[in-house]
Order: structure tokens, then sequence, then C-alpha cells
């Protein structure tokens, strides 16, 4: 009798690993990648409510902190299908699509609600479309990262965009960023985001321009003096997957990743709103300067820069209008 339950124990066994095999073969594996940290807002609101709206059907395997592909390269990745999904700002698409430089212009896109009402817009459509024809790669849902500001080293008063010459900014690599920085005044330094702290620390760059989230986040707020509330660019990301990848799903798989997509990102971009109206008082406490400068100064030299760039050709007839019309 003993020897018969210990076989029909291990035969239980047996069939329940095979059954669980059997289903994690099923299950769709969706790799992610990014360079934020696994407690940003963004982070927590695909792995908590994408991930688990999408069901036992699929599994979303996250990488954070650029731990699986550096920035910059993610979307090559995605192409290739090394990696399935990331969460992209416009910038990165527009090394290959080059009108989507325009979602990264100074002073465009004007906050969380202006870029959701682009997305869900006849011009988010053609986005969206540019991005499948040009690049082989899907737009699920825009995600709000916060509005970005100038964080520097030093004393030195800021008030309009000449007072940026000289310099040493931190951007992310590529044209568009690299542009960004020159209109509003700077001399833009390429640096990977995870290395920027160590260059504020070490003097390699003077400043670094983010969302205030992300500054406190990476803790930027530790080797700087002052936060320049500039206002410049309205930090977003896309979640995108490989067009391949998202065309093999069912009709009703892929209904259900756009509303998850959806949901998750409703939840983090209210907090990330929430944060910046609390972190102004909170990098004060920390001993920063925090204070408004000409901010019409700003706009008047960063729209002059881009409109006399060639990087604006790229951009399609009228375009401009229709967005500030949203």
């Amino acid at each position: 009798m003993r020897n018969l339950t210990r076989r029909a124990a291990l035969a239980l066994a047996a069939a329940t690993m095979m059954t669980g095999m059997a289903e994690a073969a099923d299950q769709i594996a969706l790799r992610f990648s990014d360079v934020t940290t696994a407690d940003a807002p963004r982070s927590v609101a695909l792995v908590d409510i994408f991930a688990k709206q999408l069901g036992d059907e699929f599994k979303f395997e996250p990488y954070f902190n650029g731990t699986l592909f550096k920035q910059g390269s993610e979307l090559v990745a995605v192409q290739r299908g090394n990696l399935d999904m990331a969460l992209l700002p416009p910038s990165d698409l527009a090394k290959q699509v080059p009108a989507f430089s325009i979602l990264s212009a100074a002073y465009l896109v004007r906050d969380a609600a202006h870029m959701k009402a682009i997305f869900e817009s006849e011009i988010g459509d053609e986005f969206k479309k540019m991005a499948r024809e040009q690049a082989g790669v899907v737009i699920l849902a825009p995600a709000y990262y916060g509005t970005r500001h100038v964080n520097l080293k030093g004393d030195k008063k800021i008030d309009v965009p000449e007072d940026l010459a000289g310099v040493k900014l931190r951007m992310p690599d590529g044209e568009a960023w690299q542009f960004l920085g020159q209109a509003i005044g700077a001399n833009p330094t390429p640096m990977p985001y995870a290395e920027t702290y160590t260059g504020l620390q070490t003097g390699a760059i003077d400043g670094q321009d983010n969302p205030l989230p992300n500054n406190k986040l990476m803790k930027f707020h530790e080797v700087t003096d002052q936060i320049v509330l500039t206002a410049h660019n309205v930090g977003f990301g896309m979640l995108l997957i490989n067009a391949k990848k998202f065309d093999a799903l069912a009709p009703e798989q892929q209904a259900r990743m756009r509303e998850a997509a959806n949901a998750a990102f409703e939840w983090s971009n209210g907090q990330y709103l929430e944060q910046e109206k609390e972190l102004i008082e909170f990098f004060k406490k920390e001993g920063l300067e925090v204070y408004t400068p000409d901010v019409a100064a700003f706009q008047t030299h960063a729209n002059k820069t881009y409109l006399e760039s060639p990087l604006s050709g790229d951009w399609p007839e009228g375009l401009v209008d229709r967005i500030n019309a949203l």
C-alpha cells in the first residue's frame, strides 16, 4: 500500500508539473524594457494594472533600470523581435520617422490633458499609422512623465535663455533631444540617464532637465542647487509593441491590451500630477532654490530656433496649428 501511495503521489506531482509547463508554454510572453526604476509610477502601473488586466494568457516580463537594453537601443530591439515592448519618447521614434520630432519640440504639448487629446484625435491616428507603416510598431497608449524643468549646480540666476549660454546641460542622445537643449539656450551634452547623477557629482555636466518626480526618484537634488521652472517640455512616452506580435493576437486580445494600457496610464498620470504639486516644497526644504524665469522669453527663443532649423522641415504642413488648436 505504501508503494502504491508513493507511486500515486509521484504521478500526481508529475501531472501537476506537466500541466504547469503546458500552461506556461501557452502563455504569450511580453518582454518589456525601460530605463526608469521599478518604483516609478509608470512602472508600477505596468506591473500592477496593465499585466493583471491582460490576464493569465499573457506573461509580462519587465526589465527596469536599463538592465536589458540601454537607452536608445530599445526601438531597434522591438523591431527585430529581441524585445516585445518598450515605453519610448517621441524623440526615439523621430530617429526613424522624422515627423515624430514635432512631439518633442519645446512648448508645443502643453500638459497631460493636451497630450491625451492629441492621441485621441485624428492627429494621433496619423502618428499611429506612421509608427506602424514606417517603424513596424503599434502605439498602444501615451504615458505622461511630468513637465520638464532645468535643474542646475551653482547659484547663477537664470531668467532668459541667454543665461544658459555655455551651460553643459545633460540631455538624452539623439538629434531631437539635443536640439531641445539648444532651443532653450543651453549647451546640450548627451549622457545616459543612469549616469546623470555621477555626471552632476563629478562636474562632467552643469545640470540636467527632467520632470520633478524624476529628479526626486533619481536623487538629483542631492548634487544640484537650483530648479528653474522653465516648463519647456511635457515629458511622455508611448507604449509600443512589435506590430507582427500584435497582429498575431486575436481581436479580443488586442482590444484588452489597449484597454489595459489606457487604464494603467490613467492611474500613473494622476500619480505624476499629484507628485508635481507637492515636490516644489519638498525641494525647497532640501535646500534648493526653486523659481520661475521669464517663461515667455524662453518660448519666443525656442519657437524661433525651431522654425529656423531644418528639423521643422520634417513636420507635416499645418500640424503645429492643428496641435495648438486641440
